[in-house]
Order: C-alpha cells, then structure tokens, then sequence
C-alpha cells in the first residue's frame, strides 16, 4: 500500500506542478477563473472529506475495541460522507457546464475582470487551461473517491460478517490509509483551485 500511495504522490505531485507553472504564467486569468468556482461547495466539500476522515478512524477504533456497531456504522457514515461529497461535486460540474466553463468549442469566458484590476479582463484561452486542470484534477479525485467507496463497501461486508477483530482488522487500516490518502489531496486541490485571488 505504501508503494502504491508514493506513486500516487507522483501522479497529483506531476499535476500540481504542472498547474503551478501555468499559474505563474498566467497569474491574473488563472484568478479570474479561480473566482468563477463557487468556494462554499468547495468549503463544503473539505468539511464533509474531514468528517469522513473521523468516521474512518472511528471505524478502525470500533474493530479494536471489538464494538461491532460502531465499527459498522462509523462504515456507513463514511460512505455517505463519500456519496455527498460526489453529490456535490456534481452539481458544480453542472453548473459549469451550464456557464460554458468546460474547455471546447462551446468554452466561453469573455469580459471577466482580473482580480486587482477590472480595467483588464482574463484571456479566454488562458482561462480554458485553468479549467482544464480543475477538471482533470478533480475528476481523478472523484475517481479516487469512487474507488474509495467500492473498497468501503467490500469492507463493510465483511465487518457486517464478522471478519474483523482486535487482532485482525488490518483491511480496515489500508483502506483508511487509501481514504486519507485521497482526503489529503483535497486538502490541496481546495486552496489551489478555489481560493485564489479571494481578496475584495
């Protein structure tokens, strides 16, 4: 699982840098597209990943203190936790594509202000690579995330079997490290795609 996780490091690690660079580039249009992402979904999001995070650990502390019941419902609330955050995710995806924000030939951000200086407005195209990472970055998340909730409902079968004890319960563990592990990328994504340029 260590291994696994360090690739997957590299892969977001190669994505970050990737929109760093651009960032730099292209400063104020990366702002103004930045502005454009409703930043409480994205708020909302972070929290409902935290809570999932403590619902994870909770789990794993229920099967080593052999509390069947809290182990398995601190599962469930873990994959509703999951379940809302792609809920919504969703509903910003379609706000976007009802604002003709998603990259195409439909694509469409014309006279909007760079923040700092509404006599400038963003370069649509520039503003296109914005959107094209905040959705190959969050659509890998949410893909991780789904991953996430198959690995939690194969776990949650086999605690509602009885599989897991004080002794043995390591699944849960590698699943919680799976889970964290995607929660921790969140953590990132949040600040670096809705909070720039957030100033009045």
């Amino acid at each position: 699982m260590w291994i696994f996780l360090g690739t997957e490091v590299m892969f977001f690690g190669g994505l970050f840098v990737s929109y760093l660079i651009y960032r730099l580039w292209y400063f104020g249009d990366f702002g103004a597209a930045s502005k454009s992402i409703d930043a409480t979904l994205g708020a909302t999001n972070t929290a409902v990943l935290i809570c999932s995070s403590l619902t994870v650990v909770l789990a794993i502390w229920g099967a080593q203190i052999a509390s069947r019941k809290l182990m398995i419902g601190s599962l469930i609330l873990t994959m509703l936790f999951g379940l809302a955050f792609l809920g919504i995710k969703g509903k910003e995806y379609k706000d976007k594509f009802e604002e003709h924000h998603v990259p195409g030939a439909s694509f469409s951000f014309e006279n909007v202000p760079i923040p700092g200086h509404p006599d400038q407005y963003a370069n649509p195209r520039h503003a296109q690579i914005f959107f094209a990472l905040y959705f190959i970055m969050t659509g890998l998340h949410a893909l991780h995330m789904i991953v996430g909730l198959g690995i939690f409902t194969w776990l949650l079968v086999m605690a509602w079997k009885g599989r897991f004890t004080p002794e043995y319960h390591t699944p849960l563990e590698v699943g919680g490290l799976y889970w964290h592990f995607v929660d921790i990328v969140w953590i990132y994504l949040f600040p670096l795609l809705y909070l720039i340029d957030r100033h009045p």
